[in-house]
């Protein structure tokens, strides 16, 4: 029987769901998903969850909070200035809070994003937590195939 091991190729459907029980993302009402496990497409504690399934298998996992995500950093809270925001994006950007802004990495190559959680005078907060982080998570899988 094929079973999922380190480094397997799959194709799943996948549903994973925040503490209220709303999706957050879900495959089951269209195409599978394909991945590599261990490429960094789902959160390592997912991945672990994964390991030693059979095709066919379908399974839920409740993950503790903060294991899925990660516990909430407060260090993750930066005032950004408005200039900075300028300088990066559009300068008639109208900020409101939830607003999620991408932001280029240091390198250039890629972008993280952050969510507005005040707007003051000159600069803006944001939370550059994933937004699951500190969160417990229900995690269901149905595997379709290995490689």
């Amino acid at each position: 029987m094929n079973t999922i091991q380190e480094g397997s190729f799959l194709t799943l459907h996948y549903r994973l769901a925040g503490p209220d029980g709303a999706d957050v993302i879900n495959t089951f009402a269209g195409p599978p998903a394909t991945l590599s496990l261990g490429a960094g497409q789902l959160a390592p504690a997912m991945e672990r969850r994964l390991l030693g399934l059979a095709e066919g298998a379908r399974q839920t996992f409740s993950l503790a909070a903060g294991e899925a995500f990660g516990e909430r950093s407060p260090e993750l809270l930066q005032r950004v200035k408005r200039s900075l925001l300028t300088e990066l994006g559009d300068p008639d950007a109208d900020y409101q809070l939830g607003d999620v802004v991408q932001f280029p990495t240091p390198d250039g190559q890629g972008h993280y994003a952050g969510v507005v959680r005040e707007v003051g005078e000159g600069w803006l907060l944001f939370d550059f937590n994933h937004p699951l982080a500190g969160q417990p998570v229900s995690f269901e899988v149905q595997v379709i195939g290995i490689l």
